[in-house]
Protein backbone atom coordinates (compact mmCIF):
# COMPACT_ATOMS: atom_id res chain seq x y z
CA UNK A 1 0.00 0.00 0.00
CA UNK A 2 1.27 3.49 -0.84
CA UNK A 3 2.50 5.73 1.96
CA UNK A 4 0.26 8.58 3.03
CA UNK A 5 1.45 12.17 2.85
CA UNK A 6 1.94 12.10 6.61
CA UNK A 7 3.99 8.87 6.51
CA UNK A 8 6.25 10.57 3.96
CA UNK A 9 6.61 13.58 6.28
CA UNK A 10 7.35 11.33 9.27
CA UNK A 11 9.96 9.48 7.18
CA UNK A 12 11.47 12.84 6.07
CA UNK A 13 10.69 12.18 2.43
CA UNK A 14 8.64 15.40 2.25
CA UNK A 15 9.67 18.56 4.12
CA UNK A 16 7.53 20.00 6.90
CA UNK A 17 8.05 22.26 9.87
CA UNK A 18 8.17 19.81 12.76
CA UNK A 19 7.45 21.41 16.13
CA UNK A 20 7.24 18.26 18.28
CA UNK A 21 8.33 14.68 17.95
CA UNK A 22 8.29 11.70 20.28
CA UNK A 23 8.14 7.93 20.00
CA UNK A 24 4.40 7.93 19.19
CA UNK A 25 3.67 11.09 17.23
CA UNK A 26 4.88 14.08 15.27
CA UNK A 27 3.41 17.60 15.23
CA UNK A 28 3.85 19.87 12.23
CA UNK A 29 2.71 23.34 11.26
CA UNK A 30 -0.36 23.30 9.03
CA UNK A 31 0.49 24.68 5.58
CA UNK A 32 -2.85 26.52 5.46
CA UNK A 33 -3.32 27.73 9.06
CA UNK A 34 -6.71 28.85 10.28
CA UNK A 35 -5.31 30.47 13.44
CA UNK A 36 -1.99 31.75 14.82
CA UNK A 37 -1.37 28.24 16.16
CA UNK A 38 -2.58 25.57 13.77
CA UNK A 39 -0.62 22.37 14.15
CA UNK A 40 -1.31 18.84 12.97
CA UNK A 41 -0.63 16.13 15.53
CA UNK A 42 0.01 12.90 13.66
CA UNK A 43 0.46 9.44 15.17
CA UNK A 44 3.36 7.48 13.73
CA UNK A 45 1.01 4.50 13.38
CA UNK A 46 -1.02 4.98 10.18
CA UNK A 47 -4.67 4.73 11.21
CA UNK A 48 -6.82 5.95 8.27
CA UNK A 49 -9.69 7.47 10.29
CA UNK A 50 -10.61 7.72 13.96
CA UNK A 51 -13.40 5.19 13.37
CA UNK A 52 -10.73 2.72 12.20
CA UNK A 53 -8.94 2.80 15.57
CA UNK A 54 -9.36 -0.28 17.73
CA UNK A 55 -8.99 -1.15 21.40
CA UNK A 56 -5.27 -1.68 20.80
CA UNK A 57 -5.01 2.05 19.94
CA UNK A 58 -6.44 3.31 23.23
CA UNK A 59 -3.06 4.21 24.74
CA UNK A 60 -1.97 5.94 21.52
CA UNK A 61 -5.16 8.02 21.40
CA UNK A 62 -4.68 9.02 25.03
CA UNK A 63 -1.07 9.92 24.29
CA UNK A 64 -2.21 12.23 21.48
CA UNK A 65 -4.55 14.07 23.86
CA UNK A 66 -1.84 14.56 26.48
CA UNK A 67 0.72 15.56 23.84
CA UNK A 68 -1.71 18.15 22.46
CA UNK A 69 -1.95 19.84 25.85
CA UNK A 70 1.83 19.90 26.28
CA UNK A 71 2.39 21.24 22.77
CA UNK A 72 -0.26 23.96 23.22
CA UNK A 73 1.38 25.01 26.50
CA UNK A 74 4.82 25.07 24.86
CA UNK A 75 3.42 27.47 22.24
CA UNK A 76 1.80 29.74 24.84
CA UNK A 77 -1.78 28.55 24.37
CA UNK A 78 -2.09 26.01 27.17
CA UNK A 79 -5.25 27.57 28.58
CA UNK A 80 -7.18 28.06 25.34
CA UNK A 81 -6.99 25.74 22.36
CA UNK A 82 -9.20 23.48 20.27
CA UNK A 83 -8.64 19.94 19.03
CA UNK A 84 -10.41 18.84 15.87
CA UNK A 85 -10.54 15.40 14.28
CA UNK A 86 -12.19 15.13 10.89
CA UNK A 87 -13.43 11.57 10.33
CA UNK A 88 -14.13 10.85 6.67
CA UNK A 89 -14.37 12.94 3.53
CA UNK A 90 -17.83 14.31 4.37
CA UNK A 91 -16.40 15.67 7.63
CA UNK A 92 -13.57 17.40 5.79
CA UNK A 93 -10.82 14.79 6.09
CA UNK A 94 -8.50 15.06 3.08
CA UNK A 95 -5.52 12.97 4.24
CA UNK A 96 -6.56 9.49 5.34
CA UNK A 97 -4.05 9.15 8.15
CA UNK A 98 -5.59 10.08 11.49
CA UNK A 99 -4.46 13.51 12.68
CA UNK A 100 -5.61 16.10 15.18
CA UNK A 101 -5.78 19.79 14.35
CA UNK A 102 -4.45 21.77 17.32
CA UNK A 103 -5.76 25.32 16.96
CA UNK A 104 -5.35 28.39 19.15
CA UNK A 105 -4.30 32.01 19.35
CA UNK A 106 -7.57 33.69 18.38
CA UNK A 107 -11.16 33.58 19.63
CA UNK A 108 -12.80 30.39 18.38
CA UNK A 109 -16.53 30.50 17.70
CA UNK A 110 -19.10 27.75 18.17
CA UNK A 111 -20.43 25.96 16.24
CA UNK A 112 -17.50 25.62 13.87
CA UNK A 113 -17.83 25.19 10.09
Amino acid sequence: MAKTLFEKIIDREIPATIVHEDESCVAIQDINPGAPMHLLLIPRKPIPRLCDAGPEDQALLGHLMLAAGKIAAAHGYGEAFRLVVNNGAEAGQSVFHLHLHLIGGRPLKWPPG
